[in-house]
This record gives C-alpha cells, structure tokens and sequence, in this order.
C-alpha cells in the first residue's frame, strides 16, 4: 500500500511505561472514532509497515496504545517520530460539501463577499478550535474551522467556500510593527521634558 491511497492519522510520539506501549498523537478531526481500529500502518524508513493493535485508550487527540510484537521499551523506542497512516477506504463516507482536514490542503479559499483570498497550506489542530492555515499575500491567515465560517468544500473545483467576519484579514494585514510603538514612546518623552 502506497502513502497515495492512505491519509495520515498521525504520529509516534514517545514511548509510555516499560512494557512497549507507544503513545500516538491523532492529528484528525474526531480523535475518539479511532478508538476502535485494530491496526495501523507505521512508516519506517519510507515504507508502510502494517501492525495490529492490541490495545488503545484514546483521550482527546492522544491515544496510549500496545502494538502486537512490541514487548519492550527498547521495541518502542525504535517507532518514536514515525509517521502513523490509515487506507483512505477507512475514513467515513462524508456527506456533499463537508471535508477532512487532509483533503482541503491545497484547496482555493473563496469567500462568499471577498471572492479568491488564497491557497489552504495545512489545518492545525489545536484544542479548542481547529484552524485553517491559508497563504494570503504572502501572510499567515488563520480561519477557525466551524460551520458558520466554512460551510462547505467543492472536492471537484478544489475550492474551500467561506464566510470570513468582517476585519479577520485585516489583523493579519495591518500587524503593528515594534518600531513603531518606540517611537511614539519616544515622542512621549520628549514631550514631557518640554513641559519642565
């Protein structure tokens, strides 16, 4: 199985206790649907290497899990920072318009007001909102992930549609620069030296 037909779930990021148990990190939208697989595929040197779950306990986007024919910490060790992927034919079928984060990247950004903004370079998922990280005019813009802000995605037209708040562009545009605020602090200053 090639990377092309799976998505990444995630990734290895250190080992838990002394018995081989690994914890992984979910970098997905719905963490605890996870909670069930009974196997992943971790990358190793560049190739797919399938392993069956023995355990997992998922809380929030991290899951403490035991691998089969993974005994000891040393084991463990050897899979810490590798990549976890899943075949793309376990992911849920959505319904028209909703989206994983992993299938919008690359997308265009269009706002229903605003028109073309950008490109979607990746989704960060942090808790407590998931944000969409888009190339604008060479600037970060973040777009949290909701209903109301983005409703839908076109997967043909590879098109992110949007409803920005007035102003959100704006803030990442007009970011006040540090040597402006000394001067002013300056000006200050000077100001009341005159007054003595």
């Amino acid at each position: 199985m090639t990377k092309e037909e799976c998505f990444q779930l995630g990734k290895i990021t250190k080992t838990h206790g002394v018995r081989g148990e690994l914890v992984f990190f979910l970098d997905v939208d719905m963490p605890e649907i996870y909670s069930e697989m009974d196997s992943v595929l971790i990358e190793i040197k560049g190739d797919l290497v399938p392993y069956f779950i023995e355990s997992i306990s998922v809380n929030r986007n991290r899951g403490i899990v035991a691998l089969e024919g993974v005994e000891t910490i040393e084991e463990a060790q050897k899979l810490v920072n590798c990549d976890l992927f899943l075949p793309l034919d376990n992911l849920e079928e959505l319904e028209e318009g909703q989206f994983y984060f992993h299938e919008i990247v690359g997308f265009r950004v269009r706002d229903e007001k605003l028109g073309d903004l950008g490109t979607v370079r990746t989704v960060y998922n942090v808790p407590p909102q998931d944000l969409i990280a888009m190339d604008y005019e060479g600037k970060e813009v973040l777009i949290p992930v909701n209903d109301a802000l983005t409703p839908s995605a076109d997967k043909e037209q590879k098109i992110l549609h949007v409803r920005l708040p007035e102003g959100l562009i704006d803030v990442y545009l007009n970011e006040p620069s540090a040597k402006t605020g000394s001067r002013s602090g300056e000006a200050d200053e000077e100001d009341s030296l005159d007054e003595d």
